[in-house]
């Protein structure tokens, strides 16, 4: 009986959670694959009819976006780990009183909209920005002018996912056991050495789960590209968006949308069982006897 009324327990601390994903993941998309096969007449209709040459269209007359979407993205989650690790490792381990007040730091753009933030960056990459006289007096921007540039759009990238690099990796340091890094120093380990055997691979969950918190969104990001880019810096949700709202090709757009929401699906299968057997590895580390 007792095991009965655990294990009720435990669905019921599921179902909401459950119900959410049914709901507004897995329903939305049977509709977004259904949608990519059907056939588009005159814009006006579009029938069912098992039509797989949207994807293959997709793919063939859309591939520069993609690629572009993958190296923007790439890019931009690379600076992000690289900024975010050492002011993660900062706010662990050296802010003492301080701490909270700099993680408030990194979540207060939050409190203004992710457009709002967007668009100030135009102001901020301007032509006559500060920002953009000094970047051309040490000859990192020669030419003066940064906005319509890919470095744009990834500096954009960059200061809007920041915090979904940094938070995560905060709190797989903020879990660390300081004492193993203690006896990594007892056993003459230098501090590369100890960090390097020691702290980054019992921060591997929250690098893992950053990064797929800002690599996913970035790819599908439109909103840098369409005010910080130009032309030849649409990322591939600049084609979406054109397709939905200005062509209505409704199941191109669909079949389009269909890749980085699988990206996304298989991306999170295949971290899942990684982060858990870091956390796994890491308890059995805590728990062995010394």
């Amino acid at each position: 009986m007792e095991a009965l009324k655990r294990r009720a327990a435990a669905y019921g601390l599921l179902a909401p959670g459950t119900i959410w994903l049914v709901v507004f993941f897995l329903i939305p998309l049977y509709f977004l694959g259904r949608l990519s096969l059907n056939v588009n007449v005159q814009g006006i209709y579009y029938p069912f009819d098992w039509h797989w040459k949207n994807y293959s269209d997709a793919l063939s007359l859309y591939d520069t976006q993609f690629i572009r979407s993958f190296i923007y993205s790439g890019l931009a989650t690379l600076i992000c780990l690289l900024l975010a690790y050492p002011l993660a490792y900062a706010i662990a381990f050296k802010a003492g009183k301080w701490r909270h007040a700099m993680l408030l730091a990194v979540v207060a753009p939050f409190f203004t909209t992710y457009l709002i933030r967007t668009i100030s960056w135009v102001t901020i990459l301007s032509d006559e920005s500060p920002v953009v006289e000094v970047l051309k007096f040490l000859q990192i921007a020669p030419s003066g002018h940064i906005l319509a540039t890919p470095a744009a759009v990834i500096s954009g990238l960059v200061y809007n996912y920041l915090p979904f690099m940094v938070l995560p990796i905060y709190a797989s340091l903020e879990r660390l056991d300081t004492r193993l890094m203690e006896a990594a120093k007892d056993l003459y380990a230098n501090t590369a050495t100890t960090f390097l055997k020691v702290t980054l691979p019992l921060s591997a969950p929250g690098v893992v789960a950053g990064t797929l918190l800002t690599f996913i969104p970035a790819t599908g990001d439109y909103v840098n590209a369409e005010f910080l880019g130009g032309s030849n810096s649409q990322m591939i949700g600049n084609v979406i968006q054109g397709l939905y709202l200005k062509q209505q090709e409704y199941p191109a757009a669909a079949a389009l949308s269909s890749f980085p929401a699988t990206g996304c699906s298989i991306s999170r299968t295949w971290s899942t069982p990684t982060t858990s057997r870091c956390c796994t590895d890491r308890s059995a580390d805590r728990n062995s006897p010394t």
